[in-house]
């Protein structure tokens, strides 16, 4: 148990982690061979088959070479390959899980991640740990719980990686528990903090729409129908992740505290089930409560970087599809995602200007500046970041990154 209590500071041992946030990979002479080879053996095939192709590839890298090697060459597929662009997230998650497996050093595999498609290595290396050490009675212990991630949660810490560790928490709950979203984010709810709490939530409900939508590497507690962890079985789920009688699902059926994040994660299962018609998710997010439209176009915005390709012009225009009411969430979601990809201010800050629209415009700023706020502590810098644009997207930009209490009356309040 001593061991679970310390992670965070397990992690540390990585040298130079927190100057990984921003840093691209840098490819060895051959990484652009091995990327061209796994091209030529998966990039002809189809749906799950190519799927399981290139996740396979990828899987055999991380252990003939590592996980930065694997990372460098996922990097050149999905540059080449939209498929693989798309989905870059599960397969970085992928490779952060059998990096773990491969090299049960948190430390030092965490260090060998980087932060291209979303983080996802990095949430992997953490669900991998957690699922291989957590104790059951650790869900019922709040004070160990808030242990985990205890190092980025100093006044110098880095945000970002206190976001990676403690929404990697929702990925390694909701994994450990067979996929029983529910009991996971009772999990979650030990948490004290209120942001480390959302995060975590996030994470399981990101956990639930990839596990369904890409049943992937399978971990000891999803692996079989009743495992053996600690001393105990933790049973199969009947939890029903997806239900194509119901886009709104698993929101429409949870509790209010978690609502707001299951929403932000949602058009990935509606787009899931209407095949990627943008227009119709829109509409189904109209019909979600009316608390909850603007979380759900969040989450469209989200869900369009992703279905765009990070192309400014297809994603406005597909923003442009949605209730103009509620667009201005669609460009939160689109521009944090855009941030999100690359860990770099400057991926948001030269795309909002292309926004048309006052109100729209004015949020994309003030989401810019809740990103930059998660990348830098010091706050010169986030003013400096903000301070590249002026008047009332400079004030947007500011309230963001918390370096105003109150909002600029600019930005756009949700309608209830």
């Amino acid at each position: 148990m001593k061991q679970i209590i310390l992670i965070a500071m397990l992690i540390l041992f990585g040298n130079g982690l927190s100057d990984l946030a921003g840093a691209g990979p840098a490819p060895d002479g051959s990484t652009p061979v091995g990327a061209m080879t796994v091209i030529g053996a998966c990039g002809n095939k189809q749906g799950r088959e190519k799927y399981t192709c290139y996740e396979t590839s990828l899987l055999h890298i991380v252990k003939a070479a590592g996980v930065a090697t694997a990372m460098d060459v996922l990097s050149v597929v999905g540059a080449l390959d939209e498929d693989v662009q798309r989905d870059g997230h599960v397969y970085a998650h992928a490779i952060g899980i059998a990096g773990f497996q491969s090299d049960p050093d948190v430390g030092k595999t965490f260090a060998r991640c980087s932060e291209l498609f979303q983080s996802g290595c990095y949430h992997g290396v953490i669900q991998a740990y957690l699922e291989h050490v957590l104790d059951p009675s650790l869900v019922g212990d709040s004070e160990r719980i808030n242990a985990l991630c205890q190092a980025y949660r100093t006044a110098t810490g880095s945000r970002w990686l206190l976001f990676q560790c403690v929404h990697a928490l929702g990925h390694g709950f909701t994994s450990f528990y067979a996929h029983d979203l529910p009991r996971a984010l009772l999990g979650c709810d030990l948490l004290t903090d209120d942001w480390d709490r959302h995060s975590c939530y996030g994470g399981a409900f990101m956990e639930n729409v990839v596990h369904a939508i890409h049943p992937h590497h399978p971990t000891p507690a999803s692996t079989h129908v009743a495992v053996v962890e600690h001393g105990r079985h933790v049973p199969h789920s009947d939890f029903v992740p997806i239900k194509a009688s119901d886009p709104l699902h698993p929101c429409s059926m949870l509790d209010d505290r978690y609502l707001m994040d299951c929403y932000l994660m949602q058009t990935s299962i509606i787009l899931y089930l209407n095949h990627g018609d943008m227009a119709d998710a829109a509409r189904t997010c109209d019909g979600a409560p009316s608390a909850m439209r603007v979380a759900c176009y969040q989450s469209l915005g989200r869900d369009i970087s992703s279905y765009s390709l990070q192309q400014p012009d297809e994603s406005i225009r597909m923003c442009s599809l949605g209730n103009p009411d509620y667009q201005p969430w669609c460009y939160v979601g689109l521009v944090k995602n855009f941030i999100d990809v690359t860990s770099k201010p400057e991926s948001g800050l030269n795309f909002c200007p292309r926004v048309s629209g006052p109100a729209n415009q004015v949020k994309c700023y003030e989401a810019v500046g809740e990103e930059i706020w998660a990348l830098t502590a010091n706050e010169a810098q986030r003013a400096s970041l903000c301070g590249r644009t002026q008047g009332d997207l400079y004030e947007a930009c500011r309230y963001g990154a918390r370096l105003r209490q109150e909002p600029p009356a600019s930005v756009p309040i949700a309608r209830q």
